[in-house]
């Protein structure tokens, strides 16, 4: 069957040029973007309850733009005042460059990884007298603890936020012929909205091993997945999937 429709359970990219608009144009396929899942911060009252001194620490550790957001909007919540000597460790450049938003970058300790957290362990074996703090969501890779477990340094998590399935009521008599995923939540959600879901002629698309893995499990049909050798990225999967079904 052709691809006319696809649902991509994320928001909307922000750059003119993405990728998304390439396959748009090249495919003529109409693509509409929906989160899921969505972040909700938890109040300055519910990290005092996991009894978390911001004063106590001396690192912290960042692993997406959302806990930079959520790390300095408790930190105002609880009137702290994060000192010039904080040190910042980022999995990536990305959330390095997002931490600009809330301090002066060359006047910071910043230590950045490369793009996978494991690749912090040198950092942390380097700066290992320092006392660190998580600020992460309720939900959590395991090679995060598992790594830092690993460093042998003296670390503290604290949930600061938390992924919530989203309402996605509206779209109980929409059909799309491709629903994207990217994580295991975006899984549960369609499930939790849609406990009835039949998957039909629907084509499921997934990235990652730990959504293919949820996917799977759910008893859905997996038709396209990224990463592979031949198609890094979802867009490529995506567009590869529509030129062999398409020309048919």
């Amino acid at each position: 069957m052709k691809v006319k429709t696809i649902l991509v359970s994320q928001p909307e990219p922000k750059m003119e040029n993405s990728p998304y608009s390439r396959l748009i144009e090249k495919e003529k396929v109409k693509v509409d973007f929906r989160p899921f899942i969505h972040v909700e911060g938890v109040d300055a009252k519910g990290v005092r309850q996991q009894k978390i001194d911001l004063s106590k620490y001396s690192a912290i550790i960042l692993t997406s733009r959302n806990s930079v957001d959520h790390f300095f909007r408790i930190a105002e919540e609880m009137r702290f005042k994060v000192p010039d000597t904080m040190k910042y460790f980022c999995q990536s450049e990305a959330v390095a460059f997002y931490l600009q938003k809330y301090v002066v970058y060359r006047k910071r300790k910043i230590y950045v990884g490369k793009r996978n957290f494991p690749e912090l362990l040198p950092l942390f074996k380097k700066y290992k007298d320092e006392v660190y703090l998580l600020p992460s969501s309720d939900v959590l890779k395991p090679a995060i603890p598992e790594t830092l477990e690993q460093s042998g340094i003296n670390w503290t998590r604290g949930i600061f936020y938390k992924t919530v399935i989203s309402d996605l009521s509206d779209l109980r008599d929409v059909y799309y012929d491709i629903l994207v995923f990217f994580s295991p939540a975006g899984i549960e959600s369609l499930l939790k909205n849609f406990p009835d879901f039949k998957q039909n002629n629907t084509r499921i698309a997934v990235f990652g091993n730990s959504t293919i893995q949820a996917a799977t499990d759910a008893g859905l049909r997996i038709d396209i997945q990224a990463p592979t050798p031949e198609t890094p990225s979802m867009t490529m999967a995506l567009q590869k999937y529509i030129n062999d079904v398409n020309k048919k």
